[in-house]
């Protein structure tokens, strides 16, 4: 009789782990090997059972101990969770962005354990110890591609192996480590592995998760985003209508919110590596749901119109880490407008903003930075005020001021009441509702010609029109174009057409509007004048000095120029 026969395999399993047990019971075992060790229903019919008889693709020739393959009491790889794969030698690129707050280095701890087989470069049935014959070919060659191989390139992977608490303490939007779901745990160092995320014995959830996903759940067990929950990608019930590109190919969930986080973020194999974007195209990670397909608005096609913000042309050049204030290249991308985590569908109550700039931060109007804006125009004063690279001049004026915000300032001899209302004076052209105490907002004139503010079915905002510069309705801005409806239409929302040509604000609007052609903009500055009344900054392409060098407008209604080779001295109107 022999007295050292091992039992069979699935009670050997269990002595296994009943030994880890006891050594873990007598200090002798390290805790992380708790972590990776816990078993789970879910085994025996996963990919991770090897053993000869299994249902995986790949299987051993004799061997039908499942545990074998990653574990072993004796002659294993001296390293944690009685280790019998051969680790891998290989040096990794670890995860790296502008704005991560942890300290990333070589994979350690489990981590490293799962490498054995996820980089590829191992053959699976590298054994320390097993019984000979009892590997089939299948499982004598590394992990083939598709059957997620992360490669030594971990810059496009969740990172591992790094402190969480250092992360927390980093100011990223991270939950406290005592708040962490009791099975998405840390290692006993307190640091991030694979198997924090996963549960290698248990693959009830799919991918081996430690926890179901279904709306970003395992996320969000670590990640907290602030306004989140009011979010639309929180939130949203909206599906994939079949046109375009599926924006969840691979995704068990078929709803905005199912996929949560992975609407734009992917934790492995990610199209672009910095903050894990799941599109290789930076603005493909919104519009492959914005053009119809998902989301409610194409705002996909206003990008393609004659004159855009250019997210399609520079939103590569944007990190999330950048001084808005002083940008090295010029650019516009969708996030520099929309905060992903907190956008929703929320109305717009003038003069606050609506959910659609909720989180974001901007510029007020002293040009102090804010965290979340509470008005539309501090949003676009962080490009087009302070900044020290200005929007081009599209109209060279008499004064010349890129600076949007210093348009706007209620201290002006005259603007557009955008920052704070008018000065109540007496405006007969207004159309009802507006009155001479209204607030308006930049978007009543720079929108989109197809928004529901133009009449159409489109997507609010100041995306893409086809009238210049970014503006809701047709306005030349060139002299000698014949007056009608249509060519100053924008000024015609707001100012009736019929009281501005009868000449009820100003006796000279028929003449010089209708018979001489002149442009609303060769005399006016929609935004904003420091010194002068009614907007008065001629354009200086028509309008050039009197002979006498003069070239003024006085609040009495005088002019003093030379417009079209006319000139005006002192002309009253």
């Amino acid at each position: 009789m022999n007295l050292f026969r091992l039992p069979p395999p699935p009670l050997r399993a269990w002595l296994v782990l009943g030994v880890a047990v006891v050594l873990l019971a007598a200090g002798l075992l390290p805790v992380r090997a708790a972590v990776i060790s816990r078993p789970g229903p879910g085994l025996r019919n996963s990919r991770h059972n090897l053993a000869l008889g299994a249902p995986s693709q790949l299987v051993g020739a004799a061997e039908t101990d499942m545990c074998k393959f990653c574990h072993t009491p004796h002659g294993g790889a001296g390293a944690l969770a009685l280790w019998n794969q051969t680790l891998s030698s290989a040096s990794y690129i670890p995860y790296r962005s502008s704005t991560l707050k942890a300290v990333v280095g070589q994979p350690t701890g489990d981590s490293k354990l799962c490498l054995s087989c996820h980089d590829g470069t191992v053959a699976l049935g590298a054994l320390h110890h097993r019984r000979p014959g009892a590997v089939a070919h299948a499982v004598t060659a590394p992990l083939r591609p598709g059957r997620l191989v992360l490669g030594t390139d971990l810059s496009d992977d969740h990172p591992v192996s790094f402190s969480y608490a250092s992360a927390l303490a980093g100011g990223a939007e991270l939950k406290p480590a005592a708040l962490l779901n009791d099975r998405v745990r840390l290692d006993g160092n307190g640091e991030v592995q694979c198997t924090s995320c996963h549960d290698p014995h248990n693959d009830q959830n799919g991918n081996f998760l430690a926890v179901d996903n279904h709306a970003s759940a395992l996320c969000l067990n670590c990640h907290a985003p602030a306004l989140w929950n009011l979010s639309d990608h929180r939130n949203s019930a909206r599906t994939w209508n079949g046109a375009g590109r599926n924006p969840w190919p691979n995704a068990a969930e078929n709803t905005v919110a199912g996929n949560a986080c992975e609407n734009c973020h992917i934790p492995h194999n990610a199209g672009i590596h910095e903050r894990l974007l799941r599109q290789p195209l930076v603005e493909d990670n919104c519009l492959v749901c914005h053009n119809g397909s998902a989301a409610a608005k194409n705002v996909a096609a206003d990008f393609n119109k004659f004159s855009v913000h250019p997210v399609l042309a520079t939103s590569s050049l944007h990190d999330a880490a950048e001084d808005s204030l002083h940008l090295q290249k010029r650019h516009a991308a969708c996030v520099d407008c929309h905060n992903p985590h907190a956008a929703s569908s929320a109305p717009a109550v003038r003069p606050n903003v609506g959910g659609a700039l909720a989180g974001v931060a901007g510029v007020n109007s002293s040009g102090a930075p804010v965290a979340r804006i509470t008005r539309e125009y501090e949003l676009c004063f962080r490009c087009h005020a302070d900044s020290v690279l200005p929007a081009p001049v599209r109209i060279l004026r008499q004064v010349a001021e890129p600076n949007t915000r210093l348009q706007f300032k209620p201290a002006n001899a005259s603007y557009h009441p955008v920052v704070s209302a008018g000065r109540g004076g007496a405006v007969p052209s207004l159309i009802a509702p507006w009155n001479p105490a209204s607030v308006m907002n930049c978007l009543d004139c720079h929108n989109s010609d197809q928004s529901p503010a133009a009449g159409g079915a489109g997507a609010n905002g100041p995306h893409g029109s086809q009238f210049s510069p970014l503006l809701e309705r047709q306005l030349d801005l060139t002299d000698d174009s014949s007056e009608n409806s249509g060519t100053y239409a924008l000024c015609y929302k707001c100012h009736s057409r019929d009281s501005l040509l009868a000449n009820q604000s100003f006796k000279g609007h028929q003449q010089h509007v209708v018979k001489a052609k002149t442009a609303c903009t060769t005399c006016h500055d929609p935004h904003g004048v420091a010194n002068a009344p009614h907007l008065i900054n001629f354009n200086l392409l028509y309008v050039k000095p009197a002979a006498s060098g003069r070239l003024e407008y006085t609040g009495a209604g005088t002019c003093t120029l030379n417009c079209h080779s006319h000139e005006h001295s002192n002309v009253g109107y």
